[in-house]
This record gives C-alpha cells, sequence and structure tokens, in this order.
C-alpha cells in the first residue's frame, strides 16, 4: 500500500512555447526528491490537466513516473466531470505504473451527494490502483460532505482525500467518521499547521514546487511532535504562499517557478502568465528575494 503521509507536491507542467517542456520536467522532478519530498503529483489542478490533451497528460505522467523511478510514490490527476473519461484516464495511468490516482469531484455539471459516490464508486471499482478523492468546492461548484467522504471511504480501493476547503471543523469530522487508516491530506497551504495538528496526514502543496525542503521539514516537524519547529517553518513560508493565491492557481507558482530559473512562465489559454511588473508581479519578486537572502543568511 502506498505511504499517504508527508508533503506532496503539485507539479506545475513546464512548458516551452506552449509545448510539454520535457528537460525541466526532468530537473524538477530530480530536485524535488533531492529536497526530500514525500511524493509527486503530475497532471492536477496546478499541472494545468484540463488543458492538456490526453496524449499529453499521459506523456507527463509517464515521464515524471520514470524519472522518479520508484524513489518517491507518484499519484496521478486522473479527474474528470464525465465518469467514462475519468474510468478511462484512470486505467491510462495505472497501466503507466503510477501508486495512485487523484479524482477531483465533477465541475460544472454539479451532481448531487447520491451522484458523487456513484462516480468515485464507479471509478474505483474500474481499477485496480488506489483512489484519493479531492473536494475542493472554491472551483469545482460541488461540496463533498464528510458523511459522503465516510460512505466512500468503506470502498476498499478509496484511500483518502485531499480536502481543500480549509475548514478545519471539516478535516477533524472526516478524521472522526473514517478512522485512523483513511488518509487525510491538506490541499490548502494556508491552513496545513492546523490542519496537521487537527489530525491530518499531510499536504498536496503548491508552495512546495518552490520550497520543497520547507514544506516537507515543516510536515516532518509535526508528525514528530517538534510543534515549536512546524511553526516557524509554516510562518516562513506564508508571505510566498499568500502571493502564489493573489490570481487564480497556476499563475502565480509558474511566474514563481520562471523568476528562480526553473521553467518558463507559459501558460496554456485561457490562463495568460503573470506579468512581473505588475503589483503582483513585483510583490511576488521581492518575496523570492527575501527568501534567497534568508537561506544565504542561515549557510
Amino acid at each position: 500500500m502506498v505511504s499517504l503521509r508527508g508533503a506532496f507536491t503539485a507539479l506545475v507542467t513546464p512548458m516551452r512555447d506552449h509545448t510539454i517542456d520535457d528537460a525541466a520536467i526532468g530537473e524538477l522532478v530530480e530536485e524535488q526528491i533531492a529536497a526530500g519530498i514525500d511524493g509527486l503529483v503530475p497532471c492536477g489542478t496546478t499541472g494545468e490537466a484540463t488543458t492538456l490533451s490526453v496524449p499529453e497528460h499521459l506523456h507527463v505522467v509517464s515521464l515524471v513516473t520514470e524519472i522518479a523511478r520508484g524513489r518517491v510514490p507518484v499519484i496521478a490527476g486522473a479527474g474528470s466531470n464525465d465518469t467514462r473519461r475519468a474510468i478511462e484516464l484512470t486505467k491510462a495511468c495505472a497501466a503507466l505504473g503510477v501508486a495512485a490516482t487523484l479524482h477531483v469531484t465533477p465541475y460544472y455539471n454539479k451532481p448531487t451527494q447520491a451522484g458523487l459516490v456513484a462516480h468515485f464508486r464507479a471509478i474505483a471499482d474500474a481499477t485496480s490502483t488506489p483512489v484519493i478523492l479531492y473536494n475542493v468546492p472554491g472551483r469545482t461548484a460541488v461540496d463533498m460532505k464528510p458523511e459522503t467522504v465516510a460512505l466512500l471511504a468503506d470502498h476498499p480501493k478509496i484511500v483518502g482525500i485531499k480536502e481543500a476547503t480549509g475548514d478545519m471543523h471539516r478535516a477533524s469530522q472526516i478524521r472522526e467518521l473514517c478512522g485512523d487508516d483513511f488518509a487525510l491530506l491538506s490541499g490548502d497551504d494556508f491552513t496545513l499547521l492546523s490542519f496537521l495538528a487537527a489530525g491530518g496526514d499531510g499536504v498536496i502543496s503548491v508552495v512546495s514546487n518552490v520550497l520543497p525542503a520547507l514544506v516537507a521539514d515543516l510536515c516532518k516537524a509535526a508528525r514528530e511532535g517538534r510543534w515549536e519547529q512546524a511553526r516557524a517553518l509554516h510562518r516562513r513560508h506564508l508571505p510566498l504562499t499568500r502571493a502564489l493565491f493573489t490570481v487564480a492557481n497556476p499563475i502565480p507558482v509558474k511566474a514563481a517557478m520562471a523568476m528562480i530559473g526553473r521553467c518558463r512562465p507559459d501558460l496554456r489559454l485561457p490562463l495568460l502568465p503573470l506579468d512581473p511588473d505588475s503589483p503582483e508581479g513585483r510583490n511576488l519578486g521581492a518575496i523570492l528575494k527575501d527568501l534567497r537572502e534568508g537561506e544565504g543568511e542561515a549557510q
């Protein structure tokens, strides 16, 4: 069974002239693993999955899996608001050797709670690979209730959830209803420290694209009960986290990765790159400069 504890990075998808940048993906994966990240999540929201073709999606998943070589688990985004398409994508990702697949709640068509149960059970029934639920109502317009999660947690292939509401009462409810064996992962970098204190197992993080070692260390410190250190690390990443969500993710994180030389800021339409001379761009650049200077002083 895949370990779902610690820090998992929701990887950006580097592009060059709007095509997949294989070399930059390879460098990003190696950097993440060297920094101590616990797992990699390609082709989610941060990875621009909704604007990748199916061949591109599978190419990115295959590339990340091949480069990781089992050193850390790869959890592939495979969600869709079409159950049949989600099943097809899940099977294709499973064939590439991923450790698990991540499934966002169906967006735009707004299913009922019963519809969510039927959707996720159909996916889980069709695969031998572990399935992780993903609840992010701010982007999907549908909220999966804790009681619905508990119904789904009874399925042997549904092993956890990425819960991105930022609601700590919600996190505690899911833990109470689903038990300790059900993986509870934060999808909200802002509330990570509180989420871990409420019984969370880890995070699928955006900010760890830029600060993988810090987020990994934060999760480890919390797991080992070193809360003073965890609080200090949490305070350190908050300015960057705020800057990464001034406009829709992944626009700012792509800009940040470009500013530190990890990839180009290219995005697929309808998303446009962040203007580095805009107030948001200048603020992001200043925060990254402060972080680099802080690292230099620490050394």
